[in-house]
């Protein structure tokens, strides 16, 4: 498994911020300072809470003092890996120490037989189309991680078979679209005040002599040439409602569109009112959707699991939280798209990087 940490210090989105002090690496810390850090990660990642000298003398593999593990301590926070929240308490890690752990220090798990078999079963695509197998997948994968899940659907460039406007009352209208594979694609749509249901069904017998075993890119070109030219004999209404159906697949991010289940379980580690406020602030970004598109989109310019750590990561703002995403490809290695997971930074990362490489393999094999 190939794991690629975008986000790190040197990475065009890790770089330090202005005024602070860059972290050290790995290669500038020796055994016992090694140790250290695993194990305040490995303390913070299973409890959440600071950790002490006197917890680590019982964990260290070398016997060391409380008051020698305690200098090793404030040689971390000196190099910018941790921090204490309180005088007297323990230490924590910051999210460069999270980087520096999950970099160099992260021992990988493995997926369990009966996780693979759960995974395999919700990425199925039999009698479904591939937007309810990502979505299913996607639910599934939230629930293994207990984080929220989410997952870049892939921009449909099948050829078409059948599209249709259906009336949903004053002012709206739903657009139905299905390619020659059987995938089904359905979108809500504004139209204009008063329109007769005729003009819907003319939009769609417009659209459907002449999308017919062509992709909707092809189809969108031609159509759009013939409204501007006025090669249809189409009315004003419909052509508008032509437009504005055309309009809802043309001008997405990367030609995709996100999903995102569990974003309930965000709330499950919360402990304090900053912390509420933190996840209010990722809801809204989440609604959004246009940071985690990006993030998404970065995901596929690379191989391998992909991992964004903390709030020095300007994507996320100040949510504090982590993502853990990977692309998923077709038999052509192809990348049609990404999933992932996103939750805070107190993440079991040996855990959750092997799901998401797992189930983006299951998805590449099932859909591509």
């Amino acid at each position: 498994m190939q794991i690629n940490r975008i986000g790190f210090p040197g990475s065009t989105l890790g770089d330090t911020p202005a005024g602070q002090r860059q972290a050290a690496s790995v290669a500038e810390l020796n055994e016992r300072a090694r140790e250290v850090l695993r194990h305040v990660v490995e303390g913070y990642v299973e409890t959440g809470e600071p950790v002490g000298s006197r917890a680590l003398t019982r964990k260290l593999t070398e016997t060391l003092s409380p008051a020698t593990i305690r200098n090793i301590m404030a040689d971390l926070q000196d190099a910018g890996l941790l921090y204490a929240p309180h005088t007297s308490a323990g230490r924590l890690p910051t999210d460069a120490g999270l980087k520096l752990f999950v970099n160099g220090l992260l021992e990988v798990g493995n997926v369990s037989e009966e996780e693979r078999e759960s995974i395999e079963a919700r990425c199925a695509t039999a009698g479904r189309s591939v937007t309810e197998a990502l979505e299913q997948a996607t639910t599934m994968l939230s629930g293994l991680s207990r984080c929220a899940g989410l997952v870049m659907a892939p921009k449909t460039e099948q050829p078409l078979k059948h599209i249709e406007f259906v009336n949903l009352g004053p002012g709206r209208a739903l657009v139905v679209t299905v390619t020659q594979s059987g995938h089904v694609e359905n979108r809500v749509i504004d139209t204009p005040l008063g329109m007769p249901p005729s003009a819907l069904t003319e939009a769609s017998n417009y659209l459907n002599a002449r999308l017919s075993g062509r992709t909707f890119e092809e189809a969108r070109r031609l159509i759009l040439e013939d409204i501007k030219l006025k090669r249809a004999e189409l009315n004003d209404l419909t052509a508008r409602v032509i437009e504005s159906g055309l309009a809802t697949w043309s001008g997405e991010p990367g030609g995709g569109s996100l999903i995102v289940r569990g974003q309930a379980r965000l709330l499950e580690d919360i402990t304090a009112i900053e912390d509420l406020e933190r996840v209010r602030i990722l809801f809204d970004a989440l609604e959004r959707g246009e940071s985690f598109v990006r993030l998404l989109e970065l995901a596929n310019t690379a191989s391998g699991v992909q991992i964004f750590i903390g709030a020095d990561n300007p994507l996320f703002a100040n949510t504090g939280c982590s993502m853990v995403v990977a692309p998923f490809r077709d038999s052509q290695e192809r990348i049609l798209g990404a999933i992932g997971v996103i939750g805070p930074t107190r993440l079991n990362y040996a855990r959750i990087i092997p799901l998401v490489d797992y189930t983006a393999r299951a998805i590449g094999r099932v859909v591509g």
